[in-house]
C-alpha cells in the first residue's frame, strides 16, 4: 500500500514538474473580415501575421503561439459573437485583427472591459484617438485621418483649387474627409458620402462631371474601391481630372485588380515595398516566396503586429498577466516593417507619411513607387484630448 501511495506522490511531483517545465501558449484572438467585399483586406493582414509568427518559429515572446481565427464577415453582429467567443471561451490573451472601424466600435468595449490589450493592426477610429483613448487599446498602423491628411498637405501643395472629395458614410469615411480638410486649404467642389459596401458609382461620378473640380479625392476600400477607379476610367475622367487616393485605395490588391488604368495615379502611404530596412526587406521578400503575390500596407501591418506583440512579450519575460508593464512595452515600441516605431499615450504610432505613385516596373509588373515624404514624425490629432500618460 506504502508503495503504491509513493508511486502516486512520485508521479504526480514528476507530473508537476513537467508542467513547470512547459511554458505556456499564448493565445491570440485574430478576427478580420475574410469573406466579401472587404475579404481582400483582412486576408492580406492575416497573412503578413502568419507569416510572421512563421518566421519566429511559432513563437511570440519566446512562448508558443496559438492563433485562433474567426471571420466577423463585416458585420458587427457576428464580430461581437466572435469576440465574445474569444473571450470567454477561448480566454485569449489579446486580440487584432480587425479591419473597418465601425466593427472595432462594436466590440471594442466588450474587449477593454476584460482588461485584453487590442492591437488594432487597420482600423484607427478618432473615437479612440481623443477622450475616449483606452490603455488597453494600440494601433501598428494609423490613426484613420492621418494618410488622408498626408493627401489634402499634398494636394493643397499642388495648388489645385476646388476638389471633389468623396467616401463611405461610416466612421472611417468621416474620419477620412476630416482628416484631407484638415490641411487641404482649397475650395472643396461637393462633399459626399456615398454607401458603405456600394459598387455602383454611376450617380457620383455624374455628380463629378457636372461639378466639373480640379481634382478629386476619395477613399472606397477594397472592392469599393477596384469598383470605383475602373468606372472612373471608363467614364474617361482620369484624362480629365486627377484622381487622388489614400494608400490603402492604390495598394497591390486594387492595381492586381484594375489593372493599367492605375498607372500615374498618386497616393499617400506611411509604408512602401521599398523601404530600405532590414525588417522590411524581408518581410517583402519572405510574403512574395510564401504567397506568391506583391504585398499589401495590410499585409504589412498585420506583420508588423505580430512583431510588436513579440517585443512586447518579451520585455515583461513572458509573463503576461502584467498589464501595466506590457502598456509600457507596447510605448516603448519596436522595430517595424518602417523602421523603429513608437507609440502617443492615446496607442497611436508617431511616423512618417510618404507620397507614392502607381508605375509600370521594367518587368511590366504594375507597382507603386516612392515618389517623395509628405510628414516626418507626424502624430494624430486628438492626442492631446487623450488623459492617459
Amino acid at each position: 500500500m506504502k508503495r503504491i501511495l509513493w508511486l502516486m506522490v512520485l508521479l504526480g511531483l514528476a507530473g508537476f514538474s513537467l508542467s513547470l517545465a512547459q511554458p505556456r501558449t499564448v493565445k491570440i484572438g485574430f478576427v478580420s473580415t475574410l469573406s466579401g467585399g472587404g475579404a481582400a483586406l483582412g486576408i492580406d493582414a492575416r497573412d503578413g501575421f502568419n507569416l510572421a509568427v512563421r518566421l519566429l518559429n511559432n513563437q511570440l515572446g519566446g512562448l508558443p503561439v496559438e492563433v485562433i481565427v474567426a471571420d466577423d464577415q463585416q458585420n458587427p453582429d457576428v464580430a461581437r459573437q466572435a469576440v465574445d467567443r474569444m473571450l470567454k471561451r477561448e480566454r485569449v490573451d489579446f486580440m487584432t485583427g480587425i479591419i473597418f472601424s465601425n466593427i472595432l466600435l462594436a466590440v471594442g468595449d466588450a474587449i477593454f472591459e476584460e482588461k485584453i490589450h487590442y492591437i488594432s493592426l487597420n482600423a484607427g477610429p478618432s473615437e479612440y484617438a481623443g477622450e475616449r483613448c483606452n490603455p488597453y487599446f494600440f494601433n501598428v498602423a494609423w490613426q484613420n485621418d492621418n494618410l488622408h491628411e498626408a493627401m489634402g498637405q499634398y494636394v493643397n501643395t499642388r495648388r489645385f483649387e476646388n476638389v471633389f472629395i468623396l467616401a463611405p458614410n461610416y466612421p472611417a469615411g468621416r474620419d477620412a474627409l476630416t482628416g484631407f480638410k484638415r490641411f487641404y486649404k482649397g475650395k472643396i467642389a461637393a462633399e459626399v458620402y456615398n454607401r458603405l459596401n456600394q459598387l455602383d458609382f454611376s450617380a457620383e461620378i455624374a455628380q463629378i462631371r457636372a461639378a466639373k473640380p480640379k481634382a478629386v479625392y476619395t477613399f472606397q476600400p477594397g472592392a469599393m474601391g477596384v469598383n470605383f477607379i475602373k468606372q472612373y476610367a471608363e467614364a474617361g475622367l482620369l484624362r480629365e481630372i486627377p484622381l487622388f487616393l489614400p494608400g490603402f485605395s492604390a495598394d497591390a490588391d486594387v492595381i492586381r485588380a484594375v489593372g493599367r488604368p492605375m498607372v500615374g495615379i498618386y497616393n499617400s502611404s506611411h509604408w512602401a515595398l521599398e523601404l530600405n530596412n532590414p525588417v522590411n526587406q524581408r518581410f517583402v521578400e519572405e510574403f512574395r516566396k510564401a504567397y506568391n503575390r506583391t504585398p499589401t500596407l495590410y499585409a504589412s501591418q498585420g506583420y508588423d503586429a505580430a512583431l510588436m506583440l513579440d517585443a512586447a512579450i518579451r520585455a515583461v519575460g513572458g509573463d503576461v498577466s502584467r498589464k501595466d508593464d506590457l502598456r509600457k512595452a507596447f510605448l516603448a515600441g519596436f522595430n517595424s516593417t518602417r523602421g523603429p516605431l513608437k507609440f502617443n499615450p492615446n496607442g497611436y504610432p508617431i511616423q512618417n507619411y510618404y507620397l507614392r505613385q502607381v508605375v509600370q516596373a521594367p518587368n511590366g509588373e504594375i507597382i507603386n513607387r516612392l515618389a517623395g515624404n509628405i510628414f516626418s514624425n507626424h502624430s494624430d490629432a486628438y492626442v492631446s484630448q487623450c488623459k492617459l500618460k
